[in-house]
């Protein structure tokens, strides 16, 4: 039986996982079928599991992900363009690695946030460190860190994070200026990171969006080159599923925040 003395060793090694292994032997009445190896290997393997499933929840939580969606849950069924080969590319193509740009667009109700949101959930469980932010929250935000003169320390910390999403681009953004703006994050970030760009606006119709041919075409040639598009069609998946709820009771897919 370990002393009291050698469990507060390994708790301030902060190794509480295996903790929880010793523990579970010390109930187990067949640990002793086990040889030393054996029972060595399943303590240092929970304290594999314990410690990666807690980066994995402090990566989460930084994330700020607006809806709690995975790739598992998507929903294949609704008519909206969306193939699951499309998906899986983006799973095995590593491209947040080769920091390229992922942009979704189609029309409201499609599901573009939850995509986002998916893809930013397996990037935090590639262990890559990820922030959400709702366009016109982003574009508060630079503008306050402008007038506080606190910008350089924001594109700072947002140069650390290897994925940025940025969700419904071009809602509520008048001028140029947001794009200015946009464009300097996106300039910050070239070779260092990936950004995942939402929007109902097709990329055909982002030159008219911004403005201002100059920065319409920086931006275009920073994110659209080399980048993964994914367009989503047809008629929103709310009304849609409020329609099936009317008639077959309440959905059992996971995709209800889209």
């Amino acid at each position: 039986m370990l002393t009291h003395p050698t469990l507060d060793q390994l708790r301030a090694l902060g190794l509480e996982g295996m903790i929880e292994a010793l523990e579970e032997q010390r109930r187990d009445p067949n640990i002793a079928d086990l040889d030393f190896e054996q029972r060595l290997a399943l303590l240092v393997q929970r304290q594999w599991l314990w410690k990666s499933n807690r980066a994995l929840a402090a990566r989460l939580q930084q994330a700020q992900l607006k809806v709690p969606a995975t790739l598992e849950d998507i929903d294949y069924r609704h008519p909206r363009g969306l193939k699951r080969a499309q998906i899986e590319q983006l799973r095995v193509n590593d491209w947040i690695g080769q920091r390229r740009a992922c942009l979704i667009t189609g029309p409201t109700g499609c599901g573009k946030t939850y995509l986002g949101c998916a893809l930013g959930h397996q990037a935090c469980r590639d262990g890559h460190r990820t922030l959400y932010y709702h366009a016109p929250k982003l574009f508060r935000d630079l503008q306050m860190a402008q007038a506080d003169g606190s910008l350089a320390r924001r594109l700072k910390q947002w140069a650390r994070i290897t994925l940025l999403i940025i969700d419904d681009l071009g809602m509520a953004a008048t001028g140029t200026k947001p794009y200015r703006e946009l464009l300097e994050i996106i300039d910050d970030r070239l070779g260092k990171g990936s950004v995942l760009i939402t929007s109902q606006f097709p990329v055909g119709q982002w030159h008219e969006l911004v403005g201002d041919a100059t920065v319409a075409d920086a931006l275009m040639d920073r994110l659209v080159h080399q980048a993964y598009r994914i367009e989503l069609k047809g008629e929103s998946m709310r009304k849609a599923r409020a329609a099936d709820d009317r008639s077959h009771g309440p959905p059992s897919d996971s995709e209800s925040h889209a």
